[in-house]
C-alpha cells in the first residue's frame, strides 16, 4: 500500500500554509524534500508542506544552494487551490 497523500480538497492547515506563502511569510529549504519555515519558524508540518511543494502549490522564489532557505512562492497553482489566482507571484 502506498504513502498517505493529501486529499484533492485542502484541509485547514494546508489552506493556512498557502496563505501564510501567499502573505510573504514563508521561506522554502531547497531540497527534494523541501521545508517550510513561517515566520522564521520551522513549520510543524512537514508531511503538508512536502505534499504542497511537489503537488507544485509552492516553490522557491529563486535559486539557492541544497539546504539554503530562500523566500516561498505562491505558484499559479498554489493560488488557485486558495482561491487566490491574482496574487501569485
Amino acid at each position: 500500500m502506498g504513502a498517505t497523500r493529501l486529499p484533492d480538497e485542502l484541509n485547514h492547515r494546508a489552506r493556512a500554509m498557502l496563505r501564510a506563502v501567499a502573505a510573504g511569510r514563508a521561506e522554502i529549504a531547497c531540497s527534494c524534500e523541501p521545508d517550510l519555515y513561517i515566520d522564521g519558524l520551522w513549520c510543524c508540518d512537514q508531511y503538508t508542506a512536502h505534499e504542497l511543494a511537489h503537488r507544485g502549490l509552492v516553490a522557491p522564489a529563486g535559486p539557492g544552494r541544497v539546504g539554503q532557505r530562500v523566500r516561498a512562492r505562491l505558484t499559479p497553482a498554489g493560488a488557485a487551490a486558495l482561491g487566490t489566482v491574482g496574487e501569485a507571484a
